[in-house]
């Protein structure tokens, strides 16, 4: 492997420097030379980030290929700036066994772009009656660190402690899908006054935090860890955060667009914006920016999930719940966390990279910049403005509630092990894959 030299980066958003990679791994920064070979990235003052990881995506593969794939998600991510993404388990077939959770990650080193991570099901067939063999997935070559049942609630209480029990013996975690589903029967939006008005089934807030605290005691009981996925609620803001100085082993993650969009935005009926769980109030969502700011809730995970047109282009009740985030992720949080000063950019790094590879025991990921760690690195323009169209996207799907809209930051470049996987708005593969054609 050659040599990669970043000129006029500004790590974290400090002085600029010149980074030289070499072989992978930081190997000086300052002014350095290079050799003549070196491929060379003029940063010009950008800002230099670890690469950044996604607690949670829905690369659909296998099963809903014409909606997403291994190879086209994996360059979504990398346009997005992030090294490593963690696919979760409902495809078709589910991720319950070794060999599906194996393949996953297979394919993933296959593409190149990013180190895909497998997550696995906690339940056979996400069901929710039988713990699935989480020990033999561990021990594949997948790696499995985490396993969910997301789109679906581990409701069993007993079901879900004897997996708390069993993931602390493995030294894995265990990610829940907060929903309790007698309180979501039927609901398709946040209950509240617009939902009511607008005539659509709400989704109690309860539903949400009823599992919650739920969860936090059992993981109390069991000694073990537990992550919730999409918090969505000012009440999970304060359960957690309640949790937390009780001493229970929990964390929480966020999405973009529950930190952005509220649910003004069902006014259209477009099923764009429908997402589990789903868009809630102003309040709530200022309560979870507060929240990632101070460390309550502990990163930001994007939720992407491509849906086929004709799940979408449907009255609101019958489309699929979810959207588009991996290459509108950085943005967001410049828009909603940035800009106001809720973080500086040592804190984007906290909240994208630094905690979410801690939560799950990444090593070569969420490193600092400093000689000697990995060459996984992400370069943002800050100055850079750019409008959103979901057919521009590098996802086969184009479902994003952010359609024309126009966000500050963009991701320059991205790279992995000292690879450049994205570059100027291209994935750049082993294969030279190019992301504007897929």
């Amino acid at each position: 492997m050659g040599e990669v030299l970043i000129k006029g980066a500004r790590p974290y958003g400090e002085e600029p420097v010149d980074v030289l990679i070499r072989d992978g791994v930081i190997a000086a920064i300052g002014a350095v030379e290079a050799a003549e070979d070196a491929e060379v990235i003029e940063a010009s003052g950008q800002i230099l980030l670890p690469g950044f990881v996604d607690l949670h995506t829905h690369l659909r593969e296998p099963g809903r290929e014409d909606t997403e794939t291994i190879e086209t998600g994996s360059a979504a991510a990398a346009l997005g700036g992030y090294t490593a993404v963690f696919a979760m388990a409902n495809t078709n077939p589910v991720a319950d066994s070794v060999v599906v959770t194996d393949h996953v990650w297979r394919r993933g080193q296959e593409v190149g772009l990013v180190d895909v991570f497998p997550v696995g099901a906690v339940t056979v067939g996400l069901a929710g009656k039988q713990l699935a063999e989480m020990g033999t997935m561990a021990a594949g070559i997948g790696r499995v660190r985490m396993f969910s049942d997301d789109g679906h609630c581990v409701y069993d209480p007993l079901i879900m402690r004897r997996a708390l029990e069993y993931a602390n013996s493995l030294g894995v975690l265990i990610a829940q899908h907060a929903e309790e589903p007698r309180l979501t029967i039927g609901a398709v939006a946040h209950e509240g006054p617009n939902a009511a008005r607008l005539g659509l089934a709400g989704w109690p807030r309860a539903a949400e935090e009823s599992i919650v605290a739920r969860d936090a005691l059992l993981a109390r009981d069991a000694g073990a860890r537990v992550h919730i996925c999409h918090a969505s609620t000012e009440g999970t803001v304060e359960l957690v955060k309640w949790a937390k100085a009780q001493g229970i082993s929990i964390t929480a993650e966020v999405t973009p667009h529950h930190l952005l969009l509220d649910d003004s935005r069902l006014e259209t009926y477009d099923a764009v914006n429908k997402v589990n769980p789903p868009l809630r109030e102003a309040t709530d969502a200022a309560a979870l920016r507060q929240a990632l700011a101070d460390g309550v809730i502990d990163c930001v995970a994007t939720d992407h999930a491509p849906h086929a047109e004709q799940d979408k282009c449907c009255e609101f009740a019958a489309a699929r719940p979810g959207m588009l985030g991996l290459e509108t992720a950085l943005s967001i949080i410049v828009q909603t966390m940035v800009q106001p000063g809720l973080l500086d950019w040592r804190g984007v790094a906290r909240v994208m990279s630094e905690r979410p590879a801690e939560i799950v025991g990444l090593d070569e990921h969420g490193r600092p910049i400093a000689v000697g760690e990995p060459g996984n690195l992400t370069l943002v323009d800050p100055e850079a403005t750019w409008t959103v169209r979901g057919n521009e996207l590098a996802s086969i799907a184009n479902n994003t509630p952010f359609e024309a809209m126009t966000f500050p930051a963009r991701v320059t470049a991205t790279l992995l092990r000292g690879r450049v996987t994205a570059r100027e708005g291209k994935a750049v593969g082993d294969r030279r894959w190019d992301a504007g054609g897929p």
